[in-house]
């Protein structure tokens, strides 16, 4: 376990830099931090975390699972649900799901950027018909990120009158693939248990997905279940998924013929990028003005080549290839739509 630990952590240090998605580095577990999806994309979060009952007979499991699910609508702004299967937070019935629905707008900031982000986030959790809210603070230097958070609730575990909690926390990215996390928060009152976290975080090279190792006495993770410590302490994980809707198109419209070149006319070739292994291969390509360059796919999925500013693009099918021709000097950035860890740039001499 030990050696298969250290080989993972010398690939890291040799792998591509990290992918644009939603990522466990940039933020402690019991915080949801300010992030928001990109225009478009769905992002999908389960956190499982669970407990062994010796006392129940055959070292019985009991499980705390949380799903995300949310979606980016531009100008920083998204709307989500999370749905616990096993609530902490309401007694009445035993333990139900808990649904909390939220919006969340980040007004300053972005991920891992320097400086200060903030956000707010209104929300209504379900099981205690309670409306909620966060308000998010984040401060970013070199590799680490620092938390705070304020907390209100109408009516904290559908029982009590509305109360307030304060949560910090901070994120540690030991390279562009591992991290260190953890927070502590909770009411304001002495005589109620904290919630904490810690985690060892990871990104995985080649893809947007992240993935964290957690220890934690938080059930649920929502605004009311990240404030309230449960009487045990759980173990778990949490795995990030980004969905792009773009990349579902052929689902609805059938395969788009791939994109012609732009321009007058052809002009002359002045090199190829392949996408192969989810690159682009080489990323970055400088031509003369007039000039055209060619992607060709040799990956056995669909890409894209977006440019920014410019978010329309028709899918490249495996074994495919685009040409585009560059009339004005300048650097012309692009990704791929599906895949946007999938990075390059033209510069136009």
């Amino acid at each position: 376990m030990r050696s298969t630990f250290v080989i993972s952590a010398a690939l890291s240090l040799l792998a591509p830099p990290a992918l644009h998605a939603q990522s466990t580095l940039f933020r402690p577990p019991n915080l949801g931090g300010s992030w928001t999806p990109e225009p478009g994309v769905v992002q999908f979060d389960f956190i499982h975390r669970f407990y062994v009952a010796p006392d129940a007979g055959g070292h019985k499991v009991i499980n705390f699972p949380t799903f995300t699910l949310a979606l980016g609508l531009g100008h920083q702004i998204a709307i989500g649900t999370h749905y616990g299967t096993n609530s902490s937070v309401v007694q009445t019935p035993y333990r139900p799901n808990e649904i909390e629905v939220y919006a969340r707008w980040r007004v300053i900031g972005g991920e891992g950027q320097p400086g200060f982000a903030i956000s707010v986030e209104p929300a209504y959790n379900f099981a205690a018909r309670s409306a909620d809210g966060e308000l998010s603070l984040e401060y970013t230097r070199g590799r680490l990120t620092l938390f705070g958070a304020a907390r209100g609730m109408s009516k904290a575990f559908g029982l009590d009158t509305a109360r307030m909690a304060l949560a910090g926390g901070l994120a540690a990215r030991l390279t562009d693939y591992i991290g260190i996390s953890g927070d502590v928060g909770g009411f304001l009152s002495p005589s109620m248990r904290k919630a904490w976290s810690v985690a060892i975080d990871f990104a995985i090279p080649g893809s947007p997905h992240t993935f964290s190792l957690e220890a934690s006495n938080a059930s649920t993770s929502t605004i009311q279940g990240n404030s309230v410590g449960f009487s045990r302490m759980l173990y778990g994980f949490e795995f990030t998924i980004p969905l792009h809707l773009s990349r579902f198109g052929p689902w609805f419209h059938g395969p788009s013929a791939p994109p012609g070149a732009t321009g007058s006319g052809p002009g002359a070739l002045a090199g190829e990028v392949r996408m192969v292994q989810l690159k682009y291969a080489p990323d970055s390509i400088t031509i003369s003005a007039g000039q055209t360059v060619t992607w060709a796919n040799r990956d056995p999925l669909e890409h894209t080549v977006t440019f920014e500013g410019d978010s329309a693009a028709a899918p490249i099918a495996p074994n495919s290839t685009f040409s585009r021709r560059f009339d004005t000097p300048g650097e012309y950035r692009y990704h791929c739509t599906p895949h946007p860890f999938m990075r390059g740039v033209v510069v136009v001499r």
